[in-house]
């Protein structure tokens, strides 16, 4: 690859992909915890430098209890969780994770309803005027 040209993904896309899904399996495997039965990772979001990646959840169906399971991932299994990856991960280090709640799935619910509510509503008034 000459130095002219552009490549499609970054490093840290690439790394971000690897690790989700690295993520994935250790979360469906190797933790045996009932809290997070329910999480699904959406996104790993790494920086230029490798040092630290954003790791972006949710929990279905509903995410009443995202604070609590924010905190066991940063607290008690994130050591657990960095490790397992450095054993599956070829990367000279791997990034200290930050677990963060994604809000953007309840925004997306929130404006389908909205919208289903205005045709609704839309709907209702062509029928009174007909």
């Amino acid at each position: 690859m000459s130095r002219g040209t552009v490549r499609e993904f970054d490093r840290s896309d690439r790394v971000g992909a690897e690790l989700l899904r690295e993520l994935t399996q250790i979360l469906r495997g190797a933790v045996k915890d009932p809290r997070l039965a329910e999480i699904t990772l959406q996104e790993v979001r790494v920086g230029r430098d490798l040092a630290h990646a954003k790791v972006f959840f949710t929990c279905f169906p509903t995410d009443d209890c995202a604070d609590s399971q924010t905190k066991l991932l940063n607290g008690a299994l994130a050591g657990f969780l960095r490790s397992e990856l450095a054993r599956r991960v070829r990367l000279r280090t791997v990034p200290q994770l930050h677990f963060v709640h994604d809000e953007s799935v309840r925004g997306g619910e929130r404006l389908s309803a909205l919208i289903e509510q205005a045709v609704g509503d839309d709907d209702a008034d062509n029928a009174r005027q007909d």
